[in-house]
């Protein structure tokens, strides 16, 4: 057993880590696993590969995930600010380097190949945004002369930018609400949130006119009658088959003809083969992770800690909320994955580091830790 009174970096970490919070995450790493298992094979064999290939990528992914959350939970506000900007500039530069060479999939460029492994910029570049955003309203509140938010607007409306270039309206839309979310909770007016949210109302209304792919989705969702809406049908028929306790480990039926089973849609696998039981159960465990970080969140002191905190356990729980309201027909069809459930690489990476920063922030320090962060920013922007 560790001893509080050990003075090395392990020790240190393990006594001030939020060991429930990290116990569920690694609750949903495992759960993602099995639902790996459960509904990729029918995906690999009808497109030809190896009934396994999904989950041993799946099970790959997961140890480099793992030691990046644990890795990155060690940080302090300081190095996280700082990982952050570069994680950011490499991906942005990664965006352009994938609309200008990546390939063209269904009328979108979001992915580019690096050393043979495919990566989707965007999301390593939400998770550094959010932090670059929160330390720069919490420099906005300490340091009013300092043009912080506009600086925040500038970030947000060059990420915004390169994502509907792709097109990615899926990700634009988590990003323009979890930067609402954080300019309300840094104490901007009323005023600037509701401009904001008309605003970006007014974009998706532009996109519905002026975009197919949009107009598609959302007509198709206003009524299903006027287009192919075979996957989301599916994936509700899923629920009604698996009732309150599934039809059993293997027995499912929708993953036989649901092309994105192992991705946008592995939730209905698991109501079908699990039942709504096991759905309760990870919504559950959803809310504890994003409710736990929001409540340490808010009793830090530290201004950029509480704001990263928070904006990281909100861009957590929102892309949860869209995966599962598409499975349950409740929003239109987007390209989201449910955290550490769903396959993909890029994802879970950039989950993980999303993850450890919200661990790292949330760890119980001294005051006298926490008196020397803030008088260390005062001079410095770093």
């Amino acid at each position: 057993m560790l001893s509080r009174e050990q003075r090395n970096p392990f020790s240190e970490w393990w006594w001030t880590v939020d060991k429930l919070q990290l116990g569920a995450i690694i609750a949903l790493m495992l759960a993602g696993v099995i639902l790996s298992l459960a509904a990729s094979p029918p995906v690999a064999t009808r497109i030809g590969l190896d009934p396994f290939h999904f989950f041993n990528r799946h099970v790959f992914f997961l140890l480099p995930s793992f030691i990046v959350l644990i890795a990155v939970s060690f940080l302090s506000p300081r190095q996280i600010r700082r990982t952050a900007l570069i994680v950011f500039a490499v991906s942005i530069v990664l965006i352009v380097a994938t609309l200008l060479i990546g390939p063209e999939v269904k009328g979108s460029r979001r992915w580019i190949t690096l050393i043979g492994v495919n990566i989707q910029a965007s999301e390593s570049a939400k998770p550094a945004f959010v932090v670059l955003a929160a330390w720069l309203f919490a420099e906005s509140a300490r340091r009013p002369e300092m043009p912080a938010t506009s600086m925040a607007l500038v970030l947000l409306l060059m990420l915004v930018s390169l994502l509907v270039m792709e097109p990615d309206f899926g990700q634009t839309m988590l990003i323009l609400m979890v930067w609402g979310a954080l300019f309300f909770i840094a104490g901007m007016r009323m005023i600037w949130v509701l401009g904001l949210g008309g605003a970006a109302s007014a974009g998706l209304f532009a996109a519905y006119l002026l975009v197919p792919h949009v107009a598609g989705r959302i007509t198709r969702f206003m009524n299903p009658g006027s287009g192919d809406t075979f996957q989301v049908d599916t994936a509700m028929e899923a629920f009604y088959n698996g009732g309150w306790f599934g039809l059993g480990p293997g027995e499912g039926i929708a993953k036989r003809s649901l092309p994105d089973s192992h991705t946008d849609f592995v939730f209905a696998v698991a109501a079908e083969e699990f039942g709504i039981i096991l759905c309760l159960a990870l919504l559950a465990l959803f809310a504890f992770i994003v409710i736990r970080a929001l409540s340490r969140a808010f009793s830090t002191e530290d201004m950029f800690a509480r704001f990263a905190a928070s904006g990281l356990a909100i861009l957590f729980g929102v892309q949860a909320a869209i995966n599962m309201s598409v499975n349950l027909q409740l929003i239109p069809a987007k390209g989201m994955t449910l955290p550490f459930i769903s396959y993909g690489g890029s994802s879970m990476v950039s989950l993980a580091y999303g993850v450890g920063m919200m661990l790292a922030l949330t760890r119980q320090r001294p005051r006298t830790e926490l008196e020397s962060l803030n008088a260390s920013a005062a001079p410095s922007y770093a």
